[in-house]
């Protein structure tokens, strides 16, 4: 059987000796053994895993969640490639429309064109679904439906500049009142309820359907899933709780 040091491996696999090191360390990837020079040595198994592990690290996501997902009684090989190949095909996607809208204004500025705001728009919004699936599209696609989350991506993509500035602005200001919101500690206080409001005002801009049930949803995975806790909780731990909270009072889902 095939076995490998660090530095071999880390040549074959595109990575540095340190960060082998770093996985064994944190136990997300252990050698096969460790010879009587005290080398570590790493068989074919150790080789797959941490193909895997590369592949999902491109795909963005922590060690931490790798090391629960590869670990899990259930984890098939396969089926991981498989879903890799899928979000690889979609990130190149999302890659060759931002090269492809790159290269054209290259284009337009050395031959002195002018490109339109409207063709500047519609790449940065088709790069825009495609990270919003890259990131968050398995999870959503699971809790709303692939329907729903088709009619969301073509909300915005028809979105026109005057409507994607008023969900700016409406984004700017939910954040704004939420922060004051937080201090008070009260998830029921009118500025709470108000940020609950403008939450539902910048939902409706990608949403085909409102409805409280789903609103009160969406506010329950802020909580659930680690990166939506990441983006709301970055200036104040806590924060997406307290809108969780905010939002089910809100939407009569809790008194």
């Amino acid at each position: 059987m095939m076995e490998y040091t660090v530095q071999k491996l880390g040549r074959l696999a595109g990575v540095s000796g340190r960060t082998l090191r770093y996985y064994d360390e944190i136990g997300i990837l252990k050698p096969a053994r460790i010879n009587s020079s005290g080398y570590r040595l790493y068989g074919q198994a150790e080789v797959d895993k941490l193909q895997q592990i590369l592949f999902y690290r491109e795909l963005g996501i922590s060690l931490s969640s790798i090391e629960k997902l590869i670990a899990a009684p259930d984890f098939d090989g396969l089926v991981a490639l498989k879903d890799h190949r899928k979000n690889l095909l979609k990130k190149r996607e999302r890659l060759d429309l931002l090269i492809a809208n790159v290269e054209k204004t290259i284009k337009s500025k050395e031959e002195n064109i002018t490109m339109s705001d409207k063709e500047k728009f519609k790449g940065f919004k088709k790069a825009m679904v495609a990270e919003n699936e890259k990131k968050y599209g398995k999870e959503i696609r699971g809790k709303y439906g692939t329907e729903t989350v088709e009619k969301s991506n073509e909300k915005i993509l028809t979105m026109t500049q005057e409507e994607h500035d008023a969900v700016t602005k409406l984004s700017e200001q939910l954040t704004e009142t939420l922060a004051k919101a937080y201090k008070t500690g009260d998830p029921a206080s009118d500025l709470a309820q108000k940020a609950a409001d403008l939450h539902k005002q910048w939902l409706t801009f990608y949403w085909d359907n409102y409805s409280k049930e789903a609103h009160a949803g969406m506010a329950q995975m802020y909580v659930d899933d680690e990166r939506f806790t990441a983006y709301y909780d970055k200036e104040q731990a806590g924060t997406a709780e307290f809108l969780r909270d905010a939002i089910q009072i809100y939407t009569g889902m809790k008194k």
